[in-house]
């Protein structure tokens, strides 16, 4: 009896201390992730990055079954303006891997005044970064998406949205470069509450924006774009004045506003790697789209539903990796290599673990996810081919999504640039074209192309990883 009195009584501890750690890390813990236990620092990380993250995929699925409902030309026009909005993502997360890195550093050197320069630095060149797309989109947008393969009614209906797109993406931009800040300095949970904003208007705002709703009339899959710029416009509000008004490990004064030129050379010269991976990264999808838009609207419309599906499931994922790249950066500031390694290496198994169940639903059950988004056949078909082709590949990249955060933490963002060259330039694209056109395999070919490239590079990443040059970088 006693015993049992006992394990009740531990049960009851440890239900009690998981409750608190989770109230701990969705209100902002103020922990030092140089000291407290390994597996408390991924936590307090985690929950709120892997919420942020599902939340901003939530709104990616939701806004895709909305447009959805104007059929596949509308679904493709999104798809094909996204192929430019990757490069700015890419341009904008590069930029952002460099800051999270540095701030992480700083905040691990216990420098919180040069962490705050720092994030006025990374704010100014986000609004810089910005200025070319709004220009192209704003006046280009037609052009853009003719190159892009676009079909009439989408060069005749769809411009309007990338102009918004495009426009509009000084709030994406800063989105990205203030929540990176966030991140770095440990306070995950002020980046994941700005989403929830942001995102939540977006989801209100589109089928209001895009079906019409009392005097607000239907803006079509214009209104999309419209929600999201307003939708996000709103996030960078609440990102600024909680920048400088409640961060528990960072936060801006009236002195830190002033443009400090070698700081901002250095995100720059730090971001040259970051950016280059992600150029890599979005330009091989591009020409992934480019060569399945030869293939008709349908197959971009059933690649985009299958790309807002996977987006979804992979957050959390993405949300434990990017926990590896604080606490990378903060434990190699704090001088504990050992630390950041262990790091990588939990957050590695338990990204594993949680694919392979994805990869178990999306085998099963893909024709079902996408036609929660379409009614069209061939949309479904094509979509579900997809899931179920890349579900084989999910229990490596895990490992990629881990390891390469690694580097990118360390500040070390060269080496995933080299790497993402050489697979998705080198060895995805040609292997696309030559399976989908050359061999006549069609669109399934160019899957199967994509699914071997993202094994392989899974396997490299985690090789390199292990021999510890990243330990080394300075920034």
């Amino acid at each position: 009896m006693e015993n049992n009195s006992q394990k009740k009584s531990q049960s009851r501890v440890t239900v009690a201390s998981l409750w608190l750690d989770i109230k701990d890390a969705l209100s902002g813990s103020e922990a030092d992730y140089t000291e407290v236990s390994m597996r408390k620092a991924i936590f307090l990380l985690s929950v709120p990055m892997v919420l942020e993250l599902v939340l901003e995929s939530v709104f990616a699925v939701v806004d895709i079954y909305f447009v959805g409902k104007l059929g596949a030309s509308a679904v493709a026009t999104v798809g094909l303006t996204e192929t430019y909005l990757f490069l700015l993502y890419s341009i904008a997360m590069g930029i952002s891997f460099s800051v999270t890195a540095i701030i992480a550093r700083r905040i691990g050197e216990k420098e919180p005044e040069k962490a705050a320069i720092s994030a006025v630095q990374a704010i100014v060149i986000a609004i810089f970064a910005s200025i070319p797309f709004a220009i192209a989109g704003i006046f280009f947008s037609e052009e853009l998406l003719a190159l892009m393969g676009a079909d009439e009614w989408v060069l005749s209906n769809g411009y309007p949205y990338m102009q918004w797109m495009l426009g509009g993406n000084v709030v994406i931009t800063l989105l990205f470069m203030i929540n990176a800040v966030f991140r770095g300095a440990g306070d995950a949970a002020i980046a994941m509450k700005v989403l929830w904003i942001a995102n939540g208007l977006n989801i209100v705002l589109d089928p209001i924006l895009i079906f019409g709703w009392g005097p607000i009339p239907a803006y079509g899959i214009t209104g999309a774009a419209i929600a999201t710029t307003l939708g996000r416009g709103i996030g960078v509000c609440f990102q600024l004045w909680l920048l400088f008004n409640s961060g528990k490990h960072i936060r801006i004064f009236v002195s830190h506003l002033k443009l400090e030129w070698e700081t901002i050379i250095g995100i720059l010269k730090t971001s040259f790697g970051g950016i280059g991976q992600m150029i890599v990264a979005m330009t091989s999808w591009i020409f992934i789209m480019r060569i399945l838009a030869e293939f008709g609207s349908q197959t971009v419309a059933g690649a985009t539903i299958a790309l807002r599906v996977m987006m979804f499931t992979m957050m959390p994922s993405w949300g434990m990796s990017n926990a590896v790249a604080t606490l990378v950066g903060q434990n190699l500031g704090a001088g504990k290599p050992d630390r950041a390694e262990q790091s990588v290496w939990f957050t590695g198994f338990c990204n594993m673990g949680y694919l392979i169940l994805v990869s178990v639903i999306y085998f099963l059950f893909a024709e079902s996810l996408i036609a929660l988004f379409t009614d069209d056949q061939d949309v479904i078909q094509i979509g579900s081919k997809w899931l179920t082709i890349v579900s084989y590949s999910y229990f490596v990249y895990a490992w990629w999504m881990s390891a390469s955060q690694a580097f990118n933490g360390s500040g070390d963002t060269m080496t995933p640039t080299k790497i993402n060259i050489v697979f998705f330039w080198i060895i995805q694209i040609p292997l696309a074209y030559l399976f989908g056109k050359e061999l006549g395999f069609g669109y399934e070919g160019v899957f199967w192309s994509m699914m071997l490239t993202e094994t392989s590079v899974g396997l490299f990443t985690l090789w390199l990883f292990t021999k510890g040059k990243w330990k080394e970088t300075k920034v």
